[in-house]
């Protein structure tokens, strides 16, 4: 009965279910003290207690210790859900992710966190205790687990819960065939924005949002919150999303999406989502067509905003882009310059609790998602909750959501086009010339991608509550490209290193036609980064698509903790920030089936202008452009999305003009075939 850090895993075990039920696949079951027990279990505590432990394969023993008050951390309801977008909701997840911290060792940290556990929100305590356990120096060697397998009512079509429940009730585990989620469940091709449900709906992007948002809360203790560049990381990974999006929707014969800029005219695309809260044992809400924004008062949640409150800070923000500088809190003059600036602009856009003047430059990140999410019942009339906009699990699959960052984004690139424009200079690596670049499949035609369609199966058994115990599987259809390989030629007239960077975007606009440069950089998507060794004379540089520093392997996004997990400490510390990242699968977009003609831009930088003088053994590096790296400096000087991240040089209107010989450029196709292919059994 010794502790063990793994044993604070199985707090995230059925999460509905009390403490003291038995947990894990082993069964186990923590031995909870008398007082530690909820209002509801404790006049029974002996026979519940006794009855669940009779058939336990492994008793853990719960110390008493002091437990700091809850206090109105319990507002929020066992049945209600949790928000990142709603201030008091953000608050309480800071009191309770410092109450885990503050706690003295790993082994009190499972007390406090059993006595909480029965008594606070259950997404509330699966959020704190997971941003705890990532930051704690004592629980480096505890996975954190992904969401799917403890919510999974967030990210599959709710039908198949019956399906599952009967399954699990009537059907030997080793008979148990998995239950097959449709690719098109939540609307038909009469809603064009369907088109784009493969990419909104994507388990393994909608993982991504939210474990990005675990590994950079907006409150807490600086050490959780003040990370690196962490506002300019908000700003860049929310850009590359909107910028991939459009991507697929050009893939798909739609045009760009446009912002939400006029919030008082109907909003014409509606989303239903199809999903049930397992917690909340309702529906999410759906939004119809035509449904205006209107101003959310809401007493439960200490919510009462107005739609002109997001219109003033929108104001005062553009006004600070285009003066320079903000106005922190104690009245002093900042200036958003081009090294710092967008950091500060995404910590105040966001909002997070690093943003220099609250009061006045508001929240308007959150509150928008906070307006669209109760869009259906903003005064609570109807006792509904939010729907998928209040979520980061949940926000990607709606329509509505690109359309919000892309008003967000907007405010970002009017900023980054007030920034000196980058020079010759800045952009040659003086004595670096590509000669030539290619992509490859093997035994396939040069510089031609292919996708297609892939299903893949996870075991949800670990968050369906009161139910018998065993795997219950489900089938969900992804899309999926064929591994690739650069291979780029250059040559250079030194011994030297280098940064590799490469994007890719479509050749034509929506009208097909040729782009002018200063539209098309912003549809530039980071494929990868790497550093490279260069001989002086020629070099043949070799990359494998799977090394992006963009993406994280497939098998990662869906990790079994009994089957996949390290086995030291320091690799199960940086596997649980590897969670973070853009999933392999979805590296590319779908393209066409006769074949979508992009431009793949690769540049070798100067790494004297590049490079962060740090020791990054060990780290997780594998998707650092998209999540930084852990307890380290953001590994690139340059601001994020160089070199498209500014306005082009005056006279360069095209991406050819743009070129300097350490640039090139290559048309590659992505090729999209409509089958689907099945997994082996």
């Amino acid at each position: 009965m010794s502790f063990n850090n793994k044993d604070l895993l199985l707090l995230f075990d059925r999460p509905k279910e009390p403490v003291f039920v038995p947990k894990g696949n082993q069964q186990a079951v923590f031995e909870v003290p008398a007082n530690f027990l909820s209002d509801k279990y404790r006049p029974i505590g002996v026979q519940v207690v006794d009855r669940f432990g009779d058939d336990a394969k492994e008793r853990i023993r719960v110390n008493e210790t002091a437990i700091p008050p809850l206090g109105d951390i319990l507002e929020l309801g066992r049945e209600d859900n949790f928000s990142l977008f709603i201030a008091k909701h953000r608050r309480l997840a800071g009191k309770l992710i410092d109450i885990f911290l503050g706690v003295s060792s790993a082994q009190d940290l499972l007390s406090v966190a059993v006595y909480a556990r029965d008594r606070v929100n259950p997404y509330l305590f699966n959020y704190a205790l997971s941003v705890a356990l990532l930051h704690r120096d004592d629980t480096q060697d505890v996975d954190l687990p992904s969401v799917i397998r403890f919510f999974p009512d967030k990210f599959i079509d709710s039908k198949a819960f019956a399906k599952i429940r009967e399954d699990s009730v009537v059907v030997p585990q080793e008979s148990r065939l998995p239950i097959e989620i449709p690719k098109d469940y939540t609307a038909s091709d009469l809603e064009e924005e369907h088109r784009l449900a493969y990419f909104r709906e994507d388990i393994g992007i909608n993982l991504h949002h939210w474990h990005w948002h675990l590994v950079y809360p907006t409150e807490g203790s600086q050490q959780v919150v003040n990370k690196d560049r962490r506002g300019e990381l908000f700003y860049y990974m929310h850009q590359q999303i909107l910028a991939r999006y459009n991507f697929e929707r050009l893939c798909n014969k739609l045009a760009r999406v446009h912002r939400l800029l006029d919030w008082k005219q109907p909003i014409k695309e509606a989303y239903f989502p199809k999903l049930d809260s397992l917690v909340a044992s309702r529906p999410w809400p759906s939004r119809v067509i035509n449904q205006r924004l209107s101003n959310v008062k809401r007493v439960v949640d200490d919510i009462n905003l107005d739609v002109d409150d997001m219109k003033r800070w929108s104001d005062r923000i553009l006004e600070a882009v285009h003066s320079g500088f903000i106005t922190d809190s104690r009245g002093n003059q900042v200036t958003l310059d081009e090294m710092t600036g967008i950091d500060i602009l995404g910590n105040m856009v966001e909002a997070t609790m690093l943003s220099p003047n609250p009061a006045f430059y508001g929240d308007l990140h959150n509150t928008g998602h906070t307006l669209l999410s109760y869009i259906h019942d903003p005064d609570h009339r109807h006792l509904e909750s939010f729907g998928v906009m209040g979520d980061t699990a949940t926000a990607m699959r709606d329509p509505i959501f690109y359309r919000w960052h892309s008003y967000i984004d907007d405010i970002f690139q009017r900023f980054k086009n007030t920034l000196p424009r980058y020079t010759e200079a800045q952009l040659n690596n003086p004595g670096v010339t590509i000669t030539d670049i290619k992509v490859q499949i093997p035994g396939q035609r040069e510089n031609e991608l292919q996708t297609f369609w892939q299903q893949s199966d996870v075991d949800l058994s670990r968050g369906m509550d009161f139910q018998p115990r065993g795997p219950v599987f489900i089938r969900f259809t992804h899309l999926q490209n064929i591994n690739f390989t650069y291979t780029i030629k250059v040559n250079s007239n030194s011994s030297r290193q280098g940064t590799c960077r490469i994007f890719l975007a479509p050749k034509f606009d929506e009208q097909g036609n040729p782009w002018l440069l200063r539209d098309q950089k912003a549809m530039f998507i980071e494929l990868d980064k790497f550093k490279v060794n260069l001989k002086q004379g020629e070099n043949s540089i070799v990359r494998q698509s799977t090394d992006s520093s963009v993406t994280i392997p497939f098998e990662r996004t869906y990790r079994d903790l009994d089957t996949s997990s390290p086995v030291n400490q320091q690799a199960v510390s940086q596997f649980n920030f590897c969670g973070c990242g853009w999933p392999q699968n979805m590296l590319i977009p779908k393209g066409t089936a006769e074949g979508f003609v992009c431009q793949l831009f690769i540049m070798i930088s100067n790494i004297n202008d590049d490079a962060i003088n740090q020791d990054i053994t060990g780290q997780c590096n594998d998707a650092d452009s998209y999540c930084g790296i852990k307890d380290k400096k953001f590994p690139d000087r340059r601001s994020m999305g160089y070199p498209f991240d500014r306005m082009p040089r005056d006279g360069v209107d095209t991406l050819q003009k743009f070129l300097t010989p350490n640039m090139r450029v290559q048309d590659i196709t992505i090729r999209h075939q409509n089958k689907t292919f099945r997994p082996r059994i």
